[in-house]
């Protein structure tokens, strides 16, 4: 039954059933393409390949029974997202990682649950216990001190599926992944165009709310507290900053901001909240640098601070990389590549000659 793909890939692609039923010149009602939503009918051939064309999916894609869901959602949304466009985001997602795991299945690679540091869930009653529970991951992942270079590349080497979409009003959200006889997966989206130094803090505050594990009584507002103190201690180790600071300052340029910002991968902002939070800097000169970003524009859209990095540096790739090796073996064609990328024939062409360069 077709049901649960076809209303995932409306939904993915933002369509009501009114709009969808537009989109194949009427061939058939909004109220028949909701009967096919609810497995209560089934379209005939032509309406099928008409309504995979739409929606730009296979046939086979809209046929199969391999029904995946998203458990435990959690979007990082902004005040004014609506329910709908909630829903278009995990719908997407749905369908991006169906594409993902069926290039896992082609290649023969198991998608097993994500590789939890050993000491996890670490128990966190205070937000000042998340600190300790960035150090024991980056001890568990043996990682030492150093800045993470590509954070989404560690996350999905350990099992975590990254993935990038156009989001708006948020900045992403994280889920488990679970298919009929499968085992469980991560996943964590981030938005595509965001700044680097921002999807990397989004990757390890969604790592931080994988590990750690709330005292009973703690509120919503202390549990994202404790997120963003774990992923300010994992990308910026307390000794290492140290290090690199001293321990203890009364003052800090924007320009050496700017180069911790190129050091750590993290925003200016992040750099001085962490600096509060160590004791490096006081309240006072906390206050005087935040009025100055805010005089300055850098804590609203775009957050368009000195020193931005490139949406591109923490892209993540392995799902790319996947399907280029399929193409590679002989397991798919160009078409069939080009499908599970979302990109027409001539752009994979051109990635591919991009990639013998």
């Amino acid at each position: 039954m077709i049901g649960h793909r076809l209303r995932i890939a409306r939904a993915a692609a933002s369509l009501s059933l009114r709009d969808l039923s537009a989109q194949i010149d009427g061939l058939v009602t909004a109220q028949a393409i909701g009967k096919y939503e609810r497995n209560e009918d089934m379209p005939r051939s032509g309406v099928l390949l008409a309504l995979a064309d739409a929606l730009h999916v296979t046939e086979e894609y809209l046929l199969s029974d391999d029904e995946l869901v998203l458990e435990g959602v959690e979007f990082r949304t902004r005040p004014n997202t609506t329910a709908r466009e909630e829903a278009a985001i995990e719908a997407s997602s749905i369908h991006l990682l169906e594409r993902y795991l069926a290039v896992e299945d082609l290649l023969h690679l198991k998608s097993v649950d994500w590789e939890k540091p050993r000491s996890a869930p670490y128990p966190v009653s205070d937000i000042r216990d998340a600190e300790d529970a960035a150090r024991s991951v980056r001890a568990d992942w043996g990682l030492g001190n150093d800045p993470i270079p590509q954070l989404a590349e560690l996350l999905e080497e350990r099992g975590i599926k990254v993935l990038s979409l156009a989001l708006q009003n948020m900045d992403g959200l994280a889920a488990k992944v679970r298919r009929k006889d499968h085992m469980a997966a991560r996943v964590v989206v981030v938005k595509r165009d965001a700044w680097s130094e921002r999807k990397r803090f989004t990757l390890a505050h969604e790592l931080g709310h994988m590990v750690i594990n709330p005292a009973p009584g703690m509120s919503d507002g202390e549990i994202e507290k404790a997120a963003h103190r774990f992923a300010g201690a994992f990308l910026m180790p307390a000794d290492t900053l140290r290090a690199e600071m001293g321990s203890s300052r009364s003052s800090v340029s924007i320009g050496e901001l700017v180069g911790l910002k190129v050091r750590f991968g993290v925003s200016i902002q992040a750099i001085v909240y962490r600096c509060k939070d160590l004791g490096i800097l006081n309240q006072s000169a906390f206050e005087r640098l935040f009025k100055l970003f805010n005089q300055r524009g850098w804590r609203k859209p775009p957050y368009a601070e000195p020193g931005a990095i490139s949406p591109k540096w923490e892209e993540p790739k392995r799902f790319e990389r996947l399907c280029f090796r399929a193409l590679g073996e002989n397991l798919i064609g160009e078409p069939r590549a080009a499908e599970l990328l979302g990109i027409s024939v001539r752009e994979l062409d051109a990635r591919l000659d991009s990639e013998v360069q």
